[in-house]
């Protein structure tokens, strides 16, 4: 991929600012799929553009800030970005290329250290403490990590420097874009209170709505309220978490080996469906998916979770734990019917169903129990079989006989 430079590294730390006690980075790239598309159409830098799909029913996958001052953002529909910024390029996304700079910057990171832990394609945290005596302070290792990034991509990253994550990382949303922000120690409670409560990791919509009507507004609010009285409204963890959150206490290390924490798939329909038969099609259809990407990864999970958006774009989720640990199509479809069936939602019309496997360890380390005569065959020796014959002959050699039913009947529809 070409590289090319673009000028300036943002704005420099606070003159000053004591990171002695700052041994964590969070590193995000800024717009990262928009900005690696631009690295190809530098004639587009400057205005709004979006990237995504410009046909059918997709989203957005990133904008610039150009377009997001209309205000389109991530995981908007297009339909609606369109409409809120009609004058942007629309760039369809290209997957390799976010991959191969993602795994750049990646190379980048562990140069300075082995302590990075990543979030995602664009972001993660690093442990510097051990980098001092080679490169510098956080402060300093933070601004060759951007110079870098930019050196060699053209692209650029808001780097939050503090004691903790959580800080951090709430640091790097506030310098955004193209900054740097250190929180001294001795300020992070200065830093955490004005922000509103929802800056909290843990605070959905719901529990804003809960802590709004106590009158709790901003993280000051939420630090003067007695732990007791949290865990009474919130439930014992919760309301502990958001009370050690709210004063900057948060004790997890960077965690240099992070296994898969979910795997799962989704899909968009091209038109609402309100038909019960072609949900549960579609569960069993991605639930196939979902195993098969379990078993290739060496997984087994536990926690089956199924997501069910509605034509108003209201999105419900549902989930439930397995006694045993599964890689099993089957299983995992079975289960997701059940929780489809709960939800209460078989003759609303969706516009989005998805199932995911959550909870996992590596397969070797799981073990089945098996009941008095039952032998260890069945489904998952099957699915094996499937997987083989997929290998050889492709992705449509097996597939589940309700499956082509399904597509026989779209034919017949057609």
């Amino acid at each position: 991929m070409a590289r090319k430079q673009i000028t300036g590294i943002g704005p420099a730390p606070r003159t000053g600012a004591d990171d002695s006690a700052c041994p964590i980075l969070h590193v995000d790239m800024d717009a990262f799929f928009a900005s690696v598309e631009l690295i190809e159409h530098p004639e587009l830098r400057g205005k709004p553009m979006i990237v995504g799909s410009p046909a059918g029913r997709g989203v957005v996958l990133s904008a610039t800030y150009e377009a997001r001052a209309f205000g389109v953002h991530s995981a908007m529909p297009m339909s609606r970005a369109r409409r809120l910024c009609p004058q942007a390029a629309i760039i369809p996304p290209s997957h390799g290329k976010y991959s191969e700079v993602s795994k750049g910057v990646m190379e980048i990171f562990h140069a300075v250290t082995p302590l990075v832990e990543p979030i995602a394609s664009d972001e993660a945290f690093l442990d510097v403490g051990g980098a001092r005596r080679r490169l510098g302070s956080p402060a300093e290792i933070a601004a060759m990590i951007r110079s870098q990034v930019l050196e060699r991509y053209g692209i650029t990253c808001s780097v939050g420097v503090a004691g903790s994550k959580f800080v951090a990382k709430l640091a790097s949303k506030q310098c955004k874009p193209n900054g740097m922000l250190v929180v001294p120690a001795d300020e992070v409670v200065a830093f955490l209170h004005p922000l509103p409560v929802s800056a909290l990791w843990g605070v959905g919509e719901r529990t804003e709505q809960s802590l709004v009507r106590l009158g709790i507004r901003t993280v000051g609010d939420l630090a003067r309220v007695p732990v007791n009285t949290l865990q009474r409204e919130l439930g014992a963890a919760a309301g502990g978490h958001l009370a050690a959150l709210a004063w900057g206490r948060d004790e997890r290390p960077v965690s240099a080996h992070v296994p898969d924490k979910s795997i799962g798939n989704e899909e968009t329909f091209a038109t609402d469906v309100d038909d019960p038969e072609t949900i549960r099609r579609e569960l069993l259809r991605l639930s196939e998916k979902v195993a098969a990407r379990m078993r290739k990864a060496g997984y087994v999970g536990r926690t089956v979770s199924v997501k069910l958006r509605r034509a108003d774009f209201t999105t419900i989720t549902r989930s439930r734990t397995l006694r045993e640990a599964t890689d099993i199509a089957q299983e995992i479809y079975a289960t997701a019917c059940e929780l489809f069936a709960a939800a209460g939602l078989e003759r609303v019309r969706l516009r989005l169903v998805g199932v995911r496997m959550e909870n996992l360890r590596p397969a070797e380390e799981a073990s089945r129990q098996l009941s008095l005569g039952q032998r260890e065959t069945g489904w998952r020796e099957a699915e094996q079989a499937m997987d083989r014959a997929i290998r050889r002959f492709g992705p449509d050699a097996v597939v589940p006989a309700s499956l082509v039913r399904g597509r026989l009947d779209e034919m017949d529809e057609k």
